[in-house]
């Protein structure tokens, strides 16, 4: 990675949302461009740097929160029209500010995604797609799950118009009118849409895709059928990708792939002689990028990558050198340059100070008045609450557009809170009273100053389901606190995918009664989480499930009157058979219940456990020698006289003892899995065997695969 590139803060607006900044083109090669960006209070600001400072070209008056911002124009000339979308309103700007179009889309829901092309606009709200033409209507599309963005292939290229969704259920929808062409499975929900090279590539077919578990993709889109042409997991576990752009930052006359991520990491990507990208540059930075752009902004003739954040900071990484050449006479108008810009930072600063001390007195007055309503300053916290695969965890991340002082979470039902890397609050935590207030969790995160991020980890325990709070308290005055809630859903460590083994040996749980399809999808819901919250189109679903912990599935089939659940565990289907019941009983509805319990299907969750207990059980016992050995290695002086397999162990102790630290509740997490499934076993015939879990935790300490199942099949 040899591309350095230094930081430039440049202005700070309001707080952004995703794809809300963008520069416009420049009127010669690599001269300065103008950034636009819109922000939450409804303010449009355009400005330009000359001399190092920020300069206003213009600024419009509040109004609703700016959702997305894009470029238009005529098809084939620079694209330098400025196009909002507010609410369910769309509006048009000259370069210069001079508003141009006002047109209200009368959608019932705000506009989430946008896409320009020409007279074309394409918008999207949560579940509904609109494609206007010169502002007329011309096709509309109700989605199954959530559209978080919209993109059309290049019409100019193309012979027709082909407009994509992204949708939260891990597909991309090729569209034909109000039609769906085909669908395409991605790795994760996709986040952000962006056409390779900015034209669609060499085909004007290719498309990429960045997903909210950080994975990155290029499909190209022909007119039958999707070819996969390259896919970049996301190894060192970094956020979700918020904004993607293709600009040659390296220099080389080859694009390269521009990509910013919701933990603030910005990443350049090149296409060496290989087609799939290559990582030439990362930076952290302290909070999520909501829009990349490549161009020239700070002085002309240096490239950049300008990014916007949470916050509304606008930041440039320029490739412009931070210690200039020196020549005769150079040095000095370099001091005088920073002479005079100290001198104005600090009659800004005077002046702030001053008008934070009036704000305050002005304040004071207005709280003690008898006309003040609420004295509470209103802040904004962008939150995201989402499921792990890889170890079935819980990321709840919070970002606020001021530094956080604290945050209190707390739970009422059986959580662990899990180490994070991410994480450098000082965490406590208070005793908890669950048998008289629910209260199983209450824990203190104290923020190191000017931490706008946190991220925690959590795992919660199926069939144990209720609602965490998450209190966040800023560091601003006076004192106040805005409360998050996030459910933790009975089936909570269940993930939505496309397929399924139908050769496992499942267990099958049959609901009729007089339900109807809308009551029927609300109890799926409360279950499952990755579930759209509105019944989809038609007159009966099919979802699939993959147990992120144990590799296990589900598949739910439901309409009006009737669910058909299968599993290979019998524990899930136990689960859904409590609460379903539950929640029918809630509603005053009679359920009939039938179920078909497949005795094979306990062996098989139990050889889908056994590598998982195994590995865990072998971790625990090299951990427990690691004192013992190191003592022996003390008093012999060296480790020759040790087996290959303990010196190992010594060799790699601290890893073997980080990851047993990280993982310490995976023990008895897999202990209660077992348990539960020995309970349902019995429990579908009746038998109720909770005074033989003592005998079964005992076969557990001294764990042999066979001696266990012997055990399952002879209780």
């Amino acid at each position: 990675m040899d591309l350095i590139l230094n930081r430039a803060d440049y202005l700070q607006v309001g707080v952004t949302s995703q794809k809300t900044m963008k520069l416009l083109p420049a009127s010669r090669h690599r001269t300065t461009q103008k950034v636009v960006i819109g922000d939450h209070e409804g303010v449009v600001t355009c400005f330009g740097m000359k001399k190092g400072e920020a300069v206003a070209v213009f600024k419009t008056l509040p109004g609703q929160k700016i959702a997305r911002l894009e470029l238009g124009g005529l098809l084939n000339t620079p694209q330098e029209k400025i196009f909002i979308a507010a609410g369910s309103e769309i509006r048009g700007f000259t370069k210069r500010g001079k508003q141009f179009l006002s047109f209200e889309t009368n959608l019932t829901e705000s506009i989430k995604a946008m896409h320009i092309s020409g007279s074309d606009l394409f918008l999207s709200a949560s579940y509904i797609y609109n494609h206007y033409c010169d502002c007329k209507d011309q096709h509309y599309y109700l989605s199954g799950d959530k559209i978080n963005d919209v993109i059309c292939l290049p019409v100019e290229r193309l012979p027709c118009i082909t407009p994509v969704l992204a949708c939260q259920d891990r597909v991309l929808r090729v569209l034909q009118g109000s039609d769906v062409m085909y669908e395409i499975e991605v790795p994760g929900p996709p986040t952000v849409l962006a056409l390779h090279n900015g034209n669609g590539g060499d085909s004007g077919e290719d498309l990429l895709f960045g997903t909210s578990d950080g994975k990155l993709g290029l499909v190209q889109i022909t007119t039958s059928k999707p070819i996969h042409k390259w896919e970049i997991r996301n190894e060192k576990k970094r956020g979700g990708i918020l904004c993607i752009d293709s600009f040659d930052i390296v220099g080389d006359g080859v694009k390269d792939l521009l990509v910013g991520r919701d933990d603030g990491i910005v990443e350049v990507y090149s296409f060496h002689s290989a087609n799939e990208p290559v990582l030439r540059f990362d930076q952290m930075l302290s909070e999520s990028v909501t829009s990349i752009q490549g161009g020239c902004v700070g002085k002309d003739g240096y490239d950049e990558i300008v990014v916007s954040a949470y916050s509304g900071w606008v930041t440039g990484l320029t490739t412009e050198p931070i210690q200039k050449e020196s020549g005769p006479g150079e040095e000095l108008k370099i001091n005088q340059e920073m002479q005079n810009k100290i001198s104005s930072l600090r009659s800004e600063l005077e002046h702030l100070q001053y008008k934070v001390l009036q704000e305050r007195e002005n304040y004071q007055q207005y709280s003690q008045s008898s006309k003040a309503k609420s004295a509470v300053p209103s802040f904004s916290i962008n939150d995201k609450f989402t499921l792990n695969k890889d170890d079935a965890s819980y990321s709840l991340i919070l970002e606020v557009q001021t530094a956080i002082d604290n945050v209190l979470i707390q739970s009422d039902v059986p959580i662990d809170l899990l180490d994070g890397d991410k994480n450098s609050a000082v965490v406590s935590f208070s005793s908890c009273d669950s048998e008289s207030n629910d209260n199983f969790l209450l824990a203190t995160y104290r923020c190191q100053a000017n931490t706008t991020r946190l991220e925690l980890k959590i795992r919660s325990i199926e069939g144990q389901y209720g609602t965490l709070q998450a209190y966040v308290t800023p560091r601003i005055q006076p004192k106040t606190c805005q409360v998050r809630q996030y459910h933790i859903k009975p089936l909570s460590l269940h993930q939505r995918t496309h397929v399924i083994d139908h050769d496992r040996p499942m267990n099958t749980l049959t609901l009729t009664g007089q339900f109807s399809f809308a009551e029927v999808h609300s109890w799926v819901v409360f279950c499952l989480p990755e579930v759209p919250e509105k019944p989809p189109a038609g007159e009966s679903v099919t979802f699939y499930f993959q147990n992120t912990f144990l590799d296990t599935q589900l598949e739910s089939i439901y309409r009006k009157g009737e669910g058909v659940f299968k599993s290979d565990n019998i524990s899930t289907i136990s689960i859904l058979k409590d609460v379903l019941s539950k929640e029918a009983t809630k509603r005053k509805i009679n359920l009939n219940i039938a179920y078909d319990i497949n005795e094979v299907s306990v062996k098989h969750t139990l050889k889908l456990i056994h590598p998982k207990l195994e590995y865990q059980l072998l971790l625990a016992k090299k951990v427990q020698l690691i004192d013992a050995l190191k003592e022996l290695q003390v008093h012999e002086g060296n480790t020759d006289f040790l087996i290959p397999e303990y010196r190992c162990i010594l060799e790699e102790a601290d890893h073997l003892q980080e990851e047993y630290k990280k993982q310490s509740a995976h023990l008895d997490r897999l202990y209660g899995m077992i348990t539960d499934l020995f309970i349902d076993k019995f429990k579908f015939k009746g038998t109720n065997v909770k005074t033989k879990v003592p005998l079964l935790l005992e076969i557990l300490d001294s764990y042999d695969q066979n001696a266990l199942i012997a055990f399952f099949d002879a209780a």
